[in-house]
């Protein structure tokens, strides 16, 4: 029985109508692309058409207002329907529907940030509700009453970064979150994991401690009924799980596998379009403003972050490892810049964030042991103007890396600290060793990549992260290493530092992180032996200092590189790419096999990238 509502009956009817004006867009730009995914639009047009023009609000003449309600698409392939939505919001002519999927569009296959009302990168199912879940923080640390709504596919509920997303939604109590599942049955190969077993949803959403009720998803009046519901439940986020056929209107494709990813040929489409129909609405629709219109869009991470944080303070005697001065950094920086937040993976005391949180238990959100969420949550706090800093082991890290690409894809602002990085860590073993982190970043498109040495470049660095739009990624290490620089030194990205020369050099070693200190001892022994090198702290990975290498490469013509990282996708591979076609010669030191417990230095040593092999490899390199 359809559910009784307030609404009146031509609010209804028009938005029945406009479900099936955002079939028939669907239909029309994927059969004029040549591809996209019409069926997974069909199933969820009654769902949308409610969500946009009866609970929406949202000024489509200022997409960054703070104020707007936040939407986002989970279930990306099904990006026509947005762009539908979008048009008939009046955001841009309906027209530009046709343009879907073309070079020269923002209309991409999945929703990207090309398009301004588009706030994260979605498609890489399983990433939706994390991220909204991110949104609905920024809200309420900004005590801006938005909601923010996001809407799943049944299919991609069955990865586990949704149930990480759902536990942490409810942990912290988000309750202007709703998610919207279209459990339309069919994924692109067979029945979705449960089907049409709303209850099941529902049983588990429960289980989370979300407020869960199963409607009928072309029903608008009960989806009505049900966000009505939603919207007044406090203390706690909600789920509609809605039930929908796939390829709904269409008699051809309804409920039928096989037309995932397959839109209709034009001699289809106007069948199609004669069934769903096109009667003019009853009333006009359109979107709600928000009640405050006031604010701006987020300001952009510019160079003044970070500015003003006070000089580091170590003694020339110290040793500190660089994840504690991480800690100490991010303290520092909480109290200049307040659009910093701390998210930790439940490792604190061990990449020492728990330094932040001492001051800024309101701006630390403990994520637990679910990296993939956290990274989402990040993106969903950097794309509201946040500045995010996550940080847990760097191995760890590796699980959560399609987050991190799909961050980038995001234009997210994210900064991401790995400790516990390489075989330096000791004994805990390779399971615990980030030894493809590096490779694993630099490769992130727009990513900066910073590996410091001490504790006063890894304050320097936070700073310089703070200010670094997009993706950065921090470097650092477990054990306590001596003081290198004074209190004053400054640190850029790209840069780098010569920490030992002379016109006598005869080869040039560089590192970072541990194996500076490695490379230091190592230059300390060559000295006594008569054998001058010059060693290079290339903090910088990404991007690097290019010219300082050229010439240093020039004026030694040997060049040995060493790391704590496996030798693929390195620092080493990044210094021998900078050096092609010099006719310099280049040695590579890395972690040169599957590592094993044991006790730092003789895992150094073992594993070809201690002093004492530096000195081997200069030596060789030198002697050709």
């Amino acid at each position: 029985m359809p559910v009784e509502t307030r609404v009146p009956r031509n609010r209804i009817e028009s938005l029945q109508i406009m479900a099936n004006r955002l079939r028939r867009h669907s239909l029309v730009s994927t059969t004029e692309a040549g591809s996209g995914h019409p069926t997974s639009c069909l199933s969820c047009a009654e769902l949308m058409s409610v969500l946009f023009f009866h609970y929406l609000r949202f000024d489509v003449k200022n997409p960054h207002l703070p104020a707007n309600d936040r939407f986002v698409l989970s279930k990306g392939h099904a990006a026509p329907i947005l762009w539908a939505a979008w048009a008939e919001a009046g955001a841009f002519p309906v027209e530009h529907l046709g343009t879907l999927r073309r070079f020269d569009s923002d209309l991409e296959g999945h929703p990207t940030p090309r398009n301004p009302l588009v706030d994260a990168a979605t498609g890489s199912l399983g990433q939706g509700l994390s991220i909204a879940a991110g949104m609905a923080h920024a809200f309420r640390l900004d005590r801006i009453p938005g909601r923010v709504f996001t809407l799943l596919g049944d299919g991609e509920s069955a990865e586990g970064s949704v149930w990480e997303a759902a536990a942490l939604a409810s942990r912290y109590r988000l309750d202007n979150l709703v998610a919207i599942i279209d459990v339309n049955r069919l994924g692109q190969s067979q029945e979705t994991m449960y089907g049409h077993d709303l209850e099941g949803y529902v049983n588990r959403f429960k289980a989370f401690g979300w407020h869960a009720r199963a409607v009928d998803g072309h029903d608008v009046e009960a989806i009505i009924a049900a966000l009505d519901e939603a919207l007044a439940t406090s203390g706690r986020p909600s789920v509609l799980v809605a039930r929908t056929i796939k390829g709904k209107g269409v008699s051809f494709l309804e409920d039928r596998l096989g037309y995932h990813g397959r839109p209709v040929s034009r001699d289809e489409l106007g069948k199609a379009l004669e069934e769903i129909g096109d009667p003019p609405l009853p009333e006009p629709l359109g979107l709600a403003l928000p009640a405050s219109r006031s604010g701006t869009r987020p300001a952009p991470v510019s160079q003044a972050a970070g500015e003003g944080m006070p000089d580091p303070e170590y003694g020339p005697n110290d040793r500190l490892a660089t994840r504690m001065a991480f800690g100490n950094a991010l303290r520092k920086l909480g109290h200049i810049e307040p659009r910093i937040v701390a998210l930790d993976a439940e490792v604190m005391n061990s990449t020492h964030s728990e330094e932040f949180l001492k001051d800024f238990p309101e701006r630390f959100i403990e994520c637990y042991i679910a990296e993939q969420n956290m990274l989402g949550v990040a993106t969903g706090l950097g794309v509201m103007g946040k500045i995010p800093f996550a940080s847990t082991f760097a191995c760890f890290l590796t699980r959560a890396y399609d987050f991190i690409r799909m961050a980038a894809i995001s234009n997210a602002n994210l900064k991401l600290c790995g400790s516990h990085a390489g075989v330096s860590i000791g004994e805990d073993g390779p399971s615990q060793m980030g030894l493809e982190d590096i490779a694993m970043m630099r490769a992130v498109a727009g990513s900066t990549v910073l590996y410091p040495s001490d504790a006063v470049a890894t304050e320097r660095l936070v700073a310089v992260a703070a200010r670094t739009p997009g993706i950065v990624y921090l470097r650092t290490t477990r054990a306590s290493t001596p003081i290198l620089y004074s209190n004053s030194e400054r640190f850029v990205a790209g840069g780098s530092k010569t920490v030992r020369s002379s016109a006598d050099d005869r080869a040039t070693v560089v590192a970072a992180g541990i194996t500076l200190h490695e490379a230091l001892k190592a230059h300390a022994e060559l000295a006594r032996e008569g054998v001058a090198v010059r060693v290079i702290d290339l903090y910088s990975v990404k991007p690097l200092d290019r010219d300082t290498l050229l010439r240093a490469a020039r004026e030694t013509g040997a060049v040995v590189t060493v790391e704590d990282h496996y030798p693929e996708g390195g620092l080493g591979e990044a210094v021998a790419r900078a050096l092609l076609g010099t006719p310099c010669r280049v040695r590579q030191l890395a972690v040169n096999a599957l590592p094993r417990s044991g006790k730092p230095g003789e895992l150094l040593d073992a594993y070809g990238i201690s002093a004492r092999r530096i000195i081997e490899a200069v030596k060789e390199t030198i002697a050709g």
